[in-house]
C-alpha cells in the first residue's frame, strides 16, 4: 500500500519514541482517539456509520454490507478465496474480525487493514479508487509485496503498530507505479493498531488521504506568483528571461526543461533563455522554411512552435530533435506555449512535460494558466505592476476570502460584545437612575425646610449639582447602550456647528486653535439636536485632552457617500449618503491595539481622576441609534481624526425650539403614580402633593389597574415604563384608555427597554419624562401632557354640540382664512372642522416648519398657533409670520395665564386662548384677532 517511502522522514512524520510499547489509545491526540479507540467487540476505531450489530455474534458475513455504500469491494472479499492466504477461509473469520472488515467497508474514507504481521491487505471502495490500475491485483497480498517501494515503511508500520504505537504523517511525497506510470503524489498517512475482544493487537489500520491536488495546485500557484512578482525587465526578451530564470528555480517538478523564444526584427523565434536541457534547434522563422528546419524529426517539431506563433494556439508534441539529453522526469514532450502582450504574439514558450503527471488534466490546465501569465506580464515596461498584480490574483483569491472571513468574524464578535456591554450598561442605568431621582427628589423637597439657612441651601444645592453629575453620567451609559430616547428634528448640521462655535471655544481654552470648515451644498440629517451637540463636545473634550491643551482642532462637515466597496469592510454600515462630520487634532496619536478598544465603556488612557471613559462610549451609541457610522483614523505622533457619517435626510430643515425655562405651575387633578421602585414612588408623589395636585399611588401595573377599575377619578396615569409583573406599562396604559377614554398618560424611564421606544425614537403619541428629573421639569411636564388631554376633550365636545351652528362673528370679511398650528393631531383635526362649521376656511400644519412653507403659499387672515411646538416656539413663528405678513392676526394657545408676548412689540397684540378653551373662547379670539386694524 502506499504508505511512505522507503526510508522514515524526520519531523512530523515519525512516530513518538516515548510512546513504544504503549496502547495506540495511550499515545493518540484527540482526533486519534476517535479514529482508533479501543476494540470492545466492535472495530469502532475506524470512522464510518456502522452497518452492524454493536455485539460482534450478531454480525454476519461482510457481503450484507452492500448497501453501505461499498457493494463493489464487499463482493470482491466475499468472493476472494482466502485460503489462500495467512487469513484463512472466511468462514473461519473470528466475530471481531467480521465487524472490523463491516465496518471498513461501510466508510466513505479510504481505509485498509493489514492484517496479521504479514501485513495482509484489505480495503474498502476509497482505497481502491486510490489504488487505481493495481486494484484488484492488491486485494489479500502483503503490503510488502504490493507496494515494493514503501516495503520498508510498511514493515516499520506493521511492527510499530503490533508493538501498540500509532503513527501519523502528512503531505508525505511518494512516487506510485499507477495509471501504467510512475507518478508523484501526496498523502496524509494515519496508523493505528486493532485490537480483538481479548485486547491482543491482530491488525494495523490506515487511513490513507490524497493530498496530491493540493500540494501540486499551491506550489503551482507559488510558482505563478514568483513569475510576476520577480519581473523587473525593460524589453519584452528580458522578461522572458526573467520568466524562464524563475521557472528554473522553482518550476523543475513541474516544467524539468524549457525554452523562451521571442520574435526578433528578421521574422524569426530566437531562443533567449532555457533550463534543463541544451536547445538545439537554433532559430525558427516565422515563414515555413523547411530547409533550414534540418532533419525531419526536428522539422516537425520547430513545425509546432511556428503553428503555435502563427495562429495563437497551443500545440503539444515530441521536442527530442530539439533538445540535448532531457532530465530524467521529463517525458519527451512539451506543450509549445504561444506568448502575447497586448494583444500581439510575440513569442514562444516550449516547457517540458514531466512524465509523471502525463494524465493529469489539471496539469495541462497548469500550462495554459502559466501561458496566460506569461503573455499578462509581458507589455507595456510601465504597466509591469499592474500586471505582477493581474499574476497574484489566483493565490489572493483564497487569501482574500479568508481576509474578509476574518474580518467579518472580527466586527461579529466586536458588535456582539458591544451589544452585550449596551444591554449591561442600560440595566445599570436603569437602576443608577432610580437611586439619582429619589436622592435629587428628596434634596428638591428639602430646599423649602432649609430656606433662610445659607450654610445648609449651599449643601443642597451641592447635592442638586452632584445628582445632575450622575444624571449626565447614566445619559452617557443610555447612548452608548443605544436605549436613549431620541426627539430627532432634520437639523443642517453645518448651521448647527457654527451656532454652537464660540461655545466650542470657550470649553476648549485659549490654547486650542479652532478651524471649522463647512462644505457647500450641505445636506440635512435627522438627528436629536441634544445629543449631538454633547457628541461634538465629548471629541472636541478628548482632542483637547490628546493635545495637552494645547495645539489645532479642525471641525469638517462635508456631504459623503458610502459605496458597496467600503461597506464590504464594514459591516455595521449601508451604502449611501451621509453627512460626515470630522473632528481632528494633531494630539499623541493612538495604536491600533487602542483604537480596536476606544469605544468601549469606562475604557480610557487618560490618568486616574480625569476621565470616566463614557464620553466616546455616548459618541458610538449616539450615532449608532441615529442610523449612522463612525470611523477613527489615528497613528502615534500624528494625531487622530474620528469621523461621524449620519444618513442623509431629504426634508426641509426643522428650527431648534428652545428650552422652556418657565416656573414650575401648580395644579389639583387627580394623578394615578404607578412606579414598583418604593423610594422613587414615595418621592415622586412627595413632589405632586407639593405641587397641589391629588395623588394615588400603586406598586406594579396589576395595582395600578385595579385602582382605576375601582371608579375614582383619575385625571392622568404617571407610569415609570420597566416595571415586574405580567402586566406591561403601555399594556396597562391601553386599558387605563379603555376605561377611561378621557385619561391622560404620562410615562417615566431611567431605561426604555424598546416598550415605548423603537428604532431609537418614541412612539407616536407618547409622552416621556427621563429619570431623573428636576421639580420643574415635572411641573411643566404634568401640565403640558393635561392641557394637551383637555383641549382634545373640549374639542370633541363641541363639535358633537355643534349644531345648530352658532352665528358668525364679526370678521373683516365674510370668510376667514385660519392658518392652524398645533403638534397634537387629535386636537387639531377636532378644532379645525369646529371652525370649519362656524363657516371659516381652515390650513392645518403640524409644526412652525409646515407653518411657515405654507404661508409663503397662501394668503391667511389669522394664525392660531400652540406655543409649545415640537421644531419652534409659537412665539417666535408668530415674529416670523408678522415679518412676512405685517396685516396677520395672531391668536396664542397656551395653558399658562402669560406667555411672554406683552414685551414684544411686534406681536403684543396677539389674542392669548388659555387651554382648555370652549367654543365661545375660540370665536372670540378669532374676533378679536380678525378686528385688529
Amino acid at each position: 500500500m502506499p504508505t511512505g517511502a522507503a526510508a522514515i522522514p524526520p519531523g512530523p512524520g515519525a512516530a513518538d519514541p516515548s510512546a513504544a510499547g504503549r496502547r495506540a489509545d495511550a499515545i493518540a491526540t484527540p482526533t486519534d482517539r476517535i479514529l482508533i479507540g479501543t476494540f470492545n467487540g466492535t472495530c469502532n476505531g475506524i470512522p464510518s456509520t456502522p452497518r452492524f450489530s454493536p455485539f460482534c455474534d450478531e454480525v454476519t458475513d461482510p457481503a450484507q454490507t452492500a448497501d453501505a455504500g461499498s457493494a463493489g469491494m464487499s463482493q470482491l472479499i466475499a468472493e476472494f478465496d482466502w485460503s489462500t492466504t495467512p487469513l484463512g477461509p472466511r468462514a473461519q473469520w473470528s466475530p471481531s474480525m467480521r465487524a472490523c472488515v463491516a465496518s471498513m467497508l461501510a466508510s466513505p474514507v479510504p481505509l485498509t487493514l493489514m492484517w496479521g504481521r504479514s501485513g495482509i491487505l484489505l480495503y474498502n471502495d476509497g482505497y481502491a479508487r486510490m489504488a487505481d490500475d493495481r486494484h484488484p491485483d492488491i486485494l489479500g497480498m502483503s503490503a510488502f509485496d504490493a507496494w515494493p517501494g514503501a516495503a520498508a515503511l510498511n514493515r516499520h508500520v506493521v511492527e510499530s503498530g503490533f508493538a501498540g504505537q500509532a503513527l501519523r504523517y502528512r503531505n508525505h511525497r511518494l512516487l506510485l507505479h499507477r495509471r501504467e506510470q510512475v507518478e508523484e503524489a501526496w498523502f496524509d498517512l494515519d496508523y493505528s493498531p486493532v485490537y480483538d475482544e481479548n485486547e491482543t493487537i491482530v491488525a494495523v489500520q490506515a487511513i490513507v488521504l490524497e493530498t496530491t491536488d493540493q500540494i501540486a495546485g499551491e506550489r503551482r500557484l507559488s510558482v505563478l506568483r514568483s513569475v510576476s512578482e520577480r519581473l523587473v525587465a525593460a524589453t519584452v526578451s528580458a522578461a522572458l528571461g526573467s520568466m524562464v530564470n524563475t521557472l528554473s528555480s522553482e518550476a523543475e517538478i513541474d516544467v524539468p526543461f524549457a525554452t523562451a523564444l521571442v520574435l526578433d526584427a528578421h521574422g524569426s523565434l530566437v531562443p533567449v533563455a532555457s533550463y534543463g536541457a541544451v536547445w538545439l534547434g537554433g532559430s525558427v522563422p516565422v515563414s515555413a522554411d523547411l530547409a533550414a528546419d534540418g532533419m525531419p524529426a526536428q522539422a516537425e517539431a520547430k513545425g509546432l512552435v511556428r503553428a503555435a506563433f502563427g495562429d495563437g494556439v497551443t500545440r503539444v508534441g515530441s521536442v527530442d530533435a530539439l533538445f540535448g539529453a532531457l532530465p530524467a522526469t521529463a517525458s519527451g514532450r512539451a506543450f509549445m506555449l504561444p506568448l502575447t502582450a497586448i494583444g500581439t504574439t510575440v513569442g514562444v514558450l516550449v516547457a517540458g512535460k514531466n512524465a509523471s503527471f502525463a494524465r493529469d488534466t489539471r496539469y495541462e490546465s497548469f500550462f495554459e494558466l502559466m501561458a496566460r501569465q506569461f503573455s499578462a506580464s509581458l507589455g507595456v515596461v510601465k504597466a509591469l505592476q499592474e500586471e505582477r498584480e493581474r499574476a497574484r490574483t489566483l493565490t489572493e483569491q483564497v487569501e482574500k476570502a479568508l481576509g474578509e472571513r476574518a474580518v467579518a468574524e472580527a466586527q461579529l464578535q466586536q458588535s456582539q460584545r458591544m451589544e452585550a456591554l449596551g444591554k449591561l450598561t442600560g440595566g445599570v442605568a436603569h437602576d443608577f437612575n432610580n437611586l439619582l431621582q429619589v436622592i435629587s427628589g428628596n434634596l428638591q423637597l428639602l430646599t423649602a425646610d432649609v430656606a433662610g439657612n445659607e450654610r445648609a441651601e449651599k449643601r443642597v444645592q451641592n447635592g442638586l449639582a452632584a445628582v445632575n453629575r450622575g444624571a449626565q453620567l447614566a445619559s452617557q451609559l443610555l447612548a452608548f447602550g443605544r436605549r436613549q430616547p431620541l426627539a430627532p428634528k432634520v437639523v443642517n448640521v453645518g448651521r448647527f456647528v457654527r451656532n454652537i462655535d464660540d461655545m466650542l471655544r470657550r470649553t476648549l481654552g485659549d490654547g486650542v486653535e479652532v478651524e471649522t470648515i463647512v462644505a457647500g451644498g450641505l445636506w440635512n440629517t435627522s438627528i436629536d439636536p441634544g445629543q449631538f451637540e454633547n457628541a461634538l463636545l465629548n471629541l472636541a473634550i478628548n482632542a483637547r485632552d490628546a493635545m495637552e491643551g494645547h495645539g489645532k482642532l479642525t471641525v469638517e462637515v462635508g456631504n459623503a457617500s458610502l459605496d458597496s466597496e467600503y461597506v464590504r469592510f464594514h459591516s455595521d454600515v449601508l451604502p449611501g449618503q451621509y453627512v460626515m462630520l470630522a473632528v481632528s487634532d494633531d494630539g499623541c496619536g493612538m495604536t491600533p491595539d487602542i483604537i480596536s478598544h476606544v469605544f468601549e465603556p469606562f475604557f480610557t488612557t487618560k490618568p486616574e481622576g480625569r476621565g470616566t471613559g463614557l464620553g466616546l462610549s455616548m459618541v458610538y451609541g449616539f450615532v449608532k441609534q441615529s442610523g449612522g457610522h463612525v470611523k477613527v483614523y489615528s497613528e502615534p505622533g500624528q494625531g487622530s481624526t474620528v469621523r461621524l457619517y449620519l444618513p442623509r435626510a431629504y426634508a426641509p430643515e426643522q428650527p431648534v425650539a428652545p428650552v422652556d425655562t418657565t416656573a414650575p405651575v401648580r395644579g389639583s387633578e387627580t394623578i394615578l403614580v404607578a412606579e414598583d421602585d418604593e423610594a422613587v414612588r414615595e418621592t415622586v408623589v412627595a413632589m405632586l402633593l407639593d405641587l397641589g395636585y391629588q395623588v394615588l399611588k400603586a406598586s406594579d401595573a396589576a395595582s395600578a389597574l385595579t385602582i382605576i377599575d375601582s371608579g375614582v377619578n383619575i385625571d392622568l396615569l404617571f407610569s415609570d415604563v420597566v416595571m415586574p409583573g405580567p402586566l406591561r406599562s403601555p399594556e396597562l396604559a391601553r386599558r387605563a384608555r379603555e376605561r377611561l377614554p378621557d385619561i391622560a398618560v404620562l410615562f417615566t424611564s431611567g431605561y426604555t427597554e424598546n416598550a415605548i421606544v423603537h428604532g431609537g425614537r418614541l412612539d407616536a403619541g407618547v409622552e416621556l419624562l427621563s429619570k431623573p428629573y428636576s421639580r420643574e421639569a415635572l411641573s411643566r411636564k404634568i401640565r403640558h401632557v393635561l392641557n394637551n388631554r383637555a383641549q382634545a376633550k373640549q374639542a370633541v365636545s363641541d363639535v358633537q354640540g355643534a349644531w345648530p351652528v352658532i352665528p358668525a362673528v364679526a370678521r373683516r370679511a365674510d370668510v376667514l382664512t385660519i392658518l392652524f398650528v398645533e403638534d397634537d393631531e387629535l386636537i387639531r383635526e377636532n378644532m379645525a372642522e369646529l371652525v370649519r362649521i362656524d363657516g371659516h376656511a381652515v390650513i392645518e400644519a403640524g409644526n412652525a416648519a409646515q407653518a411657515l412653507a405654507l404661508l409663503e403659499q397662501q394668503a391667511v387672515d389669522v394664525l392660531l398657533t400652540d406655543v409649545e411646538l415640537p421644531d419652534l416656539s409659537g412665539l417666535d413663528l408668530a415674529r416670523r409670520a408678522r415679518a412676512r405678513l405685517p396685516g396677520l392676526g395672531l391668536v396664542f394657545a397656551t395653558g399658562h395665564a402669560d406667555v411672554g408676548h406683552r414685551d414684544d412689540a411686534a406681536i403684543a397684540d396677539a389674542s392669548l386662548l388659555r387651554k382648555p378653551y370652549s367654543r365661545a373662547a375660540l370665536n372670540e379670539a378669532l374676533a378679536r384677532a380678525a378686528g385688529r386694524d
